[in-house]
């Protein structure tokens, strides 16, 4: 059977045959059903087995995917995980992805139609079920550990994305929450609906205290993960330790390849799981794009390097890449060959936050800005990293307005300045009540007054009687402000309803107005300067 277009992508060569519902028995007697995407006719027994592992549905946008590749010559086993789409069990996010996926690897090996390696492959939580296996099997059973990684978007532990130095992120953990809760009921028309219009209820939802209560107001019930993500704060937890892949990241030896957005949720994990494995000795194979964790514009790039990247590995093909890195270098709209991630030559270049606004290299007196935060009326998230398709950069000049919102910006710049890394902002700063947001932005302010997007990154403190130095680390980034842009740097306490409001004190349930002040003896924002 032919197959829909990607966009940009040219098809494969092969008509693609699909064999539904296929059951793969687990240890515990549960079965999970996959379908087996192969290509018609002759192939050779060069190409790896393709396996994918997801909870999203085999009929969706990665069931394009699935058939793109086997368009290209390779078999894929498509599953969904345990209790979504039919498949047997109860789902638990992440808690079953290693023994599931240990159980489908072996079963994989046994088939008459696989072809002697494995590749697994997949986007966002697929990629967590590929980390889930990858070090565990090395170590324990490296016959049936998989011969190749292709990483979409992902990471190898969803804590601290749920849990964001301290914040609890809201909109993609209750969103995603009512997906998928969706999905497991089949409820199909919600839906659907809510990929086109807002969702009232989530919208609800948002505005919802205490936090554990916010499920029921979004699904009209308790859904036990949600409590689970709400009642464990601390990432040290066994909850959150017992599902962490991280550690066993160096442990995988198969080649690897990782493709990933500078406005994706997982950028930052991503990119440091590529430098734990530079660090062992092997270095995967990156591409960084401008886009988000949905932008349509990732799926050719994702499908057509993906499958260069095993046919010289496993079929002798003609190596397609001049080096190890790619990236583009957004303000300047380039991409980038590059032999690291960051590039070599970087250097830390500190500009700091003065009491008038401005920002530049010189050290401020002895100055204080307060602000006042409302968590009843929380500051608004603008833009930043999603799930939702928006999640470039949006122009701050309104947001920047708000009385709750502090903007230090420097000098039109003379000559065209690029940042390359993760910056990170030292803020001295107290608060009138115990528990304070910092929230740090980095802009690139236009000729023309926008200001616009570059990265930014949150850090929960609990604060004290006297100034403290607060460190937030922001989002990677690789970005040019041109001759004429003025670089600038917003603080505010908060970014709602993409982290949850701070209430101001333990109490989640009641909230307190803070009035927040900045010491800027010593506050500063450290950017990795490329030459």
């Amino acid at each position: 059977m032919q197959t829909r277009r990607i966009k940009g992508l040219t098809p494969g060569p092969y008509d693609v045959a699909i064999q539904r519902d296929l059951r793969v028995p687990m240890d515990d007697g549960v079965e999970l059903l996959a379908d087996l995407i192969t290509p018609v006719g002759p192939v050779g027994d060069a190409l790896p087995t393709i396996v994918i592992r997801g909870p999203y549905g085999r009929r969706g946008p990665v069931a394009g995917w699935a058939r793109a590749l086997a368009r290209e010559g390779f078999p894929v086993l498509f599953q969904s995980c345990r209790g979504t789409w039919g498949s047997g069990g109860v789902f638990t996010p992440q808690v079953d992805e290693q023994r599931d996926g240990i159980a489908t690897h072996r079963w994989v090996r046994q088939q008459p139609w696989f072809t002697g390696k494995v590749a697994t492959f997949g986007p966002s939580y697929m990629g967590f079920t590929q980390w889930a296996v990858a070090g565990k099997l090395q170590r324990e059973d490296p016959v049936n550990a998989p011969d190749a990684l292709c990483l979409v978007v992902t990471m190898p532990d969803f804590g601290p994305i749920t849990w964001d130095n301290g914040t609890f992120a809201l909109r993609n953990a209750l969103g995603w929450t009512q997906m998928m809760d969706r999905m497991i009921r089949r409820d199909m028309l919600p839906l659907a609906l809510a990929m086109i219009r807002p969702d009232p209820k989530l919208g609800r939802a948002f505005g919802v205290l205490p936090l554990r209560d916010g499920d029921t107001v979004a699904t009209g019930h308790q859904v036990d993960w949600y409590q689970d993500w709400v009642a464990h704060d601390q990432l040290t937890d066994d909850y959150w330790t017992q599902q962490s892949h991280t550690a066993s990241v160096p442990d995988v030896t198969a080649p690897i390849y990782m493709i990933t957005g500078w406005y994706d949720i997982f950028l930052p994990a991503q990119l440091r799981n590529h430098a734990q494995l530079t660090a062992a000795g092997r270095p995967p194979r990156l591409t960084v794009g401008p886009w988000g964790h949905v932008s349509k514009g990732m799926d050719a790039p994702a499908i057509g390097e993906t499958t260069a990247f095993l046919k010289e590995h496993f079929a002798g093909a003609p190596a397609t890449r001049v080096a190890p890195v790619r990236a583009y270098r957004t303000g300047a709209e380039v991409w980038h060959d590059l032999q690291t991630w960051p590039p070599s030559g970087v250097t830390a270049q500190s500009l700091f936050l003065s009491g008038s606004g401005r920002l530049d290299a010189a050290q401020p007196s002895d100055e204080t800005t307060t602000y006042v935060y409302d968590p009843e009326h929380p500051t608004p998230s603008v833009g930043g990293p999603s799930l939702l398709p928006d999640s470039g950069p949006v122009d701050n000049a309104e947001h920047e307005k708000r009385a709750d919102v502090v903007v230090f910006r420097g000098d039109p710049l003379t000559a065209p300045a690029t940042i390359a890394g993760e910056p990170v902002a030292h803020i001295r700063f107290r608060s009138s009540q115990p528990s304070a947001d910092v929230f740090v932005r980095i802009c690139d302010v236009h000729p023309d007054g926008r200001s616009m997007t570059v990265c930014d990154g949150i850090q929960r403190v609990e604060t004290s009687p006297d100034f403290q130095d607060v460190e937030v680390a922001l989002w990677p980034t690789f970005h040019e402000f041109a001759p004429g842009h003025r670089i600038s740097v917003q603080i505010s306490s908060g970014a709602h309803p993409r982290y949850a409001r701070n209430p101001g004190s333990p109490d989640t349930a009641t909230t307190h107005r803070a009035t927040q002040e900045i010491a800027h003896d010593g506050s500063r924002i450290d950017l990795p300067v490329l030459p």
